[in-house]
């Protein structure tokens, strides 16, 4: 599998961010890594070895980077309002930066889905639906797209803005719908151990209620918060829905 990494000082990160690439040809599946993790996670465990034959047969490549949820988030020591900026900052990153050099790296009409799991999920929802005009779709894996979820009850404007389950229901704008609907949405959980299946539940209606179509698939109680899940998953829609 072909296999190479570039990295760039980030103007809106103000420091350095590789980027893994995986493939020559297909659609681009940017990856978000889960928590703390960086842009190496879904190969450090071995997720790339179960996507190594969509990719070796140009079905799709692979773009993963880093997260900055230490720097954000997961950070004890930051002031709540300074993680919120700190993940604009990090929204604004894949936006100017990283979709333009997938655009350098395959064309200007190749279809860009995002995917993560757990953290990386809500990451992965909230890039599409904030910018569903650069975005095609979304694979989201054992995810909540609750924000409040990370931050320890903090709530302003920014959470709010980066919040899905709380913005979308007021999302008034017709165009901005109309492109929702047109991308391609997965919505994937199990039922067993650590997994929120309710809160996926509970999105899809949300999601329902702006008649954006999307798919929500709930594993069963074997199917727990782990690796095993997402290396089974993620092959299986890309198999089977690409």
């Amino acid at each position: 599998m072909k296999r190479e990494i570039t990295s760039w000082h980030s103007p809106a990160l103000n420091r350095e961010m590789p980027v893994v690439t995986y493939g020559s040809y297909g659609f681009a599946l940017l990856m978000i890594p889960t928590a703390a993790a960086d842009y190496l996670e879904y190969e450090r465990f071995q997720l790339m070895d179960d996507l190594a034959p969509h990719v070796n047969s140009g079905k799709v490549k692979v773009f993963s980077i880093n997260s900055i949820n230490t720097e954000s988030w997961l950070n004890k020591e930051m002031e709540p309002s300074h993680k919120a900026i700190r993940h604009n900052q990090f929204n604004e990153y894949v936006f100017n930066e990283v979709i333009p050099f997938i655009r350098n790296s395959t064309s200007h009409d190749t279809p860009i889905i995002t995917t993560g799991a757990s953290f990386g999920a809500l990451h992965a929802m909230n890039l599409f639906l904030k910018r569903p005009d650069l975005i095609s779709g979304v694979i989201s894996m054992s995810g909540v797209y609750d924000l409040t979820e990370y931050t320890k009850g903090f709530f302003d404007e920014q959470v709010y803005y980066n919040s899905p389950i709380h913005y979308i229901p007021n999302l008034d704008d017709h165009d901005v719908l109309e492109q929702h609907r047109a991308g391609k949405i997965i919505i994937a959980t199990g039922s067993g151990a650590f997994e929120d299946p309710d809160a996926n539940r509970r999105f899809s209606t949300i999601l329902n209620n702006k008649s954006i179509p999307h798919e929500l698939d709930v594993w069963g109680v074997d199917i727990k918060h782990d690796w095993p899940t997402w290396r089974k998953m993620l092959p299986h829609f890309i198999e089977t829905r690409f």
